[in-house]
């Protein structure tokens, strides 16, 4: 069954260590603890909504969704869909598509929001297809209207089963673009194309490294240049019209916040790197920006700073929603962020091999937009034998091991995939 625990304020969330997600590290030892002005007063933020534990999905049912095979069968059908799509002279129609302040706003001030709709946030996949088939299953089953995604990126890299997320999510954008928005992540930003090569400036970047080892298969190769397209013109923010703000990973650090209230510029690439690499420290009350290092962290006084900042000019900001840190509990409420709450999402089901301590197998989560206060926390709880089952290699070996080259039929059926809103 669905079981809800009414937590007291804000639930503590264990405190792990920050896990390195690019070349450089996060800063470390710039911490600004000393005597410091407090800021204003705030009204007091709603208590989060109690977290739901999900143990009653149809779960043979989601493990056979979650077949690579299967869904890597439907490569070719689900690049042309995406191609065609990313052709169309008018743009992709994707949700929110239609706020943006002209075609390549990236920090989208969202104006209108249909409350009558389910909205849900799936955090960092890395390549976990069988937590994706979970959170889809979830989002079918909950739907009272028809429901809608926020994807906070990362797809892939850290091993699981990257072009089969990344097939996925193509097959749930193509269904119904106007109800999925994909927020690029840093390691969705770092993939490139260059002189006949796939790039990446993020580290691990298995999956640059998988697709070079298929630069001969026509549907894999197209795979990831259409990835790199949808991510080029993907947002890195969301303004929601209720104060909640969205993003991968943080906030423009306090060094860029006197141009932004000079420029007004949201789409300065300083402030759109913010928004996809910036770490959240769960203790510190402000932390010194270091520009050695793209994931430069950020305190709770650091984030009411943005809040006031976005107040003045004109995107209100009270809380916010977000992935990027491998929380062990896989989601995270600090308790120092009660001015301005902080909610961290990943729906990983496995210990990724850079991550040095913990249970092989983890709880992933996913959370559902509520009106006025931080969304709801949702537990997947993938039975433990599937997840063994479906990173056998991973969990074993702890390496990334590269996805199974393609069967004699991969990539050339024509049969569309399960979509989001799809009952089969």
């Amino acid at each position: 069954m669905s079981d809800s625990t009414e937590p007291s304020g804000y639930p503590p969330a264990p405190d792990r260590g920050d896990a390195p997600d690019a070349l450089e590290p996060p800063s470390e030892g710039v911490q600004a603890d000393g005597p410091q002005d407090s800021p204003p007063s705030l009204p007091s933020e709603p208590p989060a909504p109690p977290v739901v534990d999900v143990t009653d999905l149809d779960w043979a049912a989601v493990r056979e969704a979650a077949a690579p095979a299967a869904v890597r069968a439907r490569l070719r059908a689900a690049v042309e869909r995406i191609e065609r799509l990313l052709d169309q002279p008018d743009g992709m129609g994707m949700l929110f598509d239609d706020q943006r302040a002209d075609p390549n706003d990236r920090a989208i001030a969202v104006r209108d929001l249909d409350a009558s709709r389910p909205l849900w946030f799936v955090g960092d996949l890395h390549g976990d297809l069988l937590a994706l088939e979970a959170s889809i299953a979830l989002i079918r089953r909950e739907a009272s209207a028809p429901p809608r995604v926020v994807f906070l990126g990362d797809l892939f890299d850290d091993g699981g089963h990257g072009l089969e997320v990344l097939v996925r999510v193509f097959e749930i954008v193509a269904h119904d673009p106007g109800a999925t928005c994909v927020i690029a992540g840093n390691h969705d930003e770092a993939l490139a194309f260059d002189a006949g090569r796939f790039t990446a400036s993020v580290s691990p970047s298995d999956f640059t490294d998988f697709l070079n080892a298929h630069l001969e298969d026509e549907w894999i190769r197209r795979a990831g240049l259409a990835a790199i397209r949808l991510f080029e013109r993907a947002p890195r923010a969301l303004f929601l019209p209720d104060g909640l703000f969205v993003a991968h990973a943080g906030i423009p650090l306090a060094d860029l916040h006197d141009d932004l209230r000079q420029r007004d510029d949201w789409n300065d690439v300083r402030v759109l790197q913010d928004f996809a690499w910036t770490r959240a420290h769960h203790r510190a009350r402000r932390k010194i920006p270091n520009r050695m290092s793209r994931g430069s962290q950020f305190g709770h006084e650091d984030l009411s700073a943005f809040c006031r900042l976005s107040a003045e000019l004109g995107r209100p900001v009270r809380r916010m929603v977000r992935g990027h840190d491998h929380e062990e509990e896989r989601y995270a409420m600090p308790a120092a962020y009660a001015a301005n709450p902080l909610l961290t999402t990943v729906a990983l089901s496995r210990r990724l091999s850079r991550e040095t301590f913990g249970p092989d197998v983890r709880v992933p989560t996913m959370a559902r937009w509520v009106e006025g206060t931080l969304p709801q926390v949702h537990r997947l709880h993938v039975p433990e034998h599937m997840v063994r089952e479906a990173y056998a290699a991973d969990l074993a070996t702890d390496e990334q091991d590269e996805p199974p080259a393609p069967g004699a039929d991969g990539g050339v059926t024509e049969a569309d995939g399960p979509a989001l809103g799809d009952d089969t």
